[in-house]
C-alpha cells in the first residue's frame, strides 16, 4: 500500500488503502463518499470536524 499523508483527499485515501475507511468513520468523518471527500484534504476535513489531524494520522497509521 502507499504512503498515506495529510495533505490527500479521503477519495485518494480510501484508494490507496480501503482499510482506513472504519478509522475515518470512527473519528466521525461519515461521508466519505460526498463531494467534499473527493475535494478537500484530510487536514482541512478534520480542520472541519475538529479533529486533531495528528491523532488522526497515527490511528491511521496503526492500520
Amino acid at each position: 500500500m502507499g504512503k498515506i499523508t495529510k495533505d490527500m483527499t479521503i477519495g485518494e485515501i480510501l484508494r490507496t488503502n480501503p482499510n482506513v475507511a472504519p478509522v475515518l468513520l470512527n473519528a466521525g468523518m461519515h461521508c466519505l463518499g460526498c463531494p467534499s471527500a473527493q475535494g478537500e484534504s484530510l487536514e482541512e476535513a478534520a480542520m472541519v470536524h475538529g479533529i486533531d489531524v495528528d491523532a488522526l494520522m497515527a490511528a491511521i497509521e496503526a492500520v
